[in-house]
């Protein structure tokens, strides 16, 4: 592990690098350990995981909770490339609004940690595409939200990607008042 810390364009969101062993049986990868999450004052207290199953050219997002159910994420891809999407809606926040993206694969063992107000999505980029996810909070439906990925900036042609209908029509960035501070 060269660098299993690395701070990216958004204050606090962090790529890590998980422990992986390969041999000719194939592959071992522990992409959370409590202590060493701890020793790097990051979030530890998981309470729901879940993953997705997506085919090529799926987009899902750009997710959070609300507060009083807002969470941190640790999101990593188990099976084929993603990329994956992050929008930072804390205001006062030196990167307000700013679309930051971050390649995510199973080869590659990496994943993404993700503070409170953070906006997150991810494009499949390969046939199939497992993406997993540990939450501090749990799922809470009343307090679900989302953004356009129309909306961000990205130079990302959104005609050839394949969207729910719910995700289509989230508000824009311009129209959505965030509940989320920075500090």
């Amino acid at each position: 592990m060269s660098q299993p810390l690395q701070q990216t364009g958004i204050e606090g969101v962090y790529l890590l690098e998980s422990f992986r062993q390969q041999d000719k049986r194939g592959a071992f990868v522990k992409p959370y350990r409590k202590s060493w999450f701890a020793e790097h004052q990051l979030e530890t207290d998981f309470v729901e995981d879940y993953y997705s199953v997506s085919a090529k050219n799926v987009f899902r997002g750009l997710h959070f909770q609300r507060p009083p159910h807002a969470h941190t994420k640790l999101v990593y891809c188990t099976c084929g490339e993603a990329l994956d999407i992050l929008v930072d809606l804390r205001r006062g926040s030196a990167t307000y609004g700013m679309p930051v993206t971050i390649p995510l694969s199973a080869a590659q063992a990496n994943a993404v940690y993700i503070p409170v107000g953070i906006a997150h999505g991810f494009i499949a980029k390969s046939d199939q595409v497992i993406m997993h996810y540990k939450t501090s909070t749990e799922y809470a439906p009343e307090h679900d939200a989302g953004i356009n990925i129309e909306s961000v900036g990205l130079t990302i042609d959104t005609s050839k990607l394949i969207l729910s209908d719910r995700d289509r029509a989230l508000p824009s960035l311009q129209q959505f008042d965030s509940p989320f501070g920075h500090g």
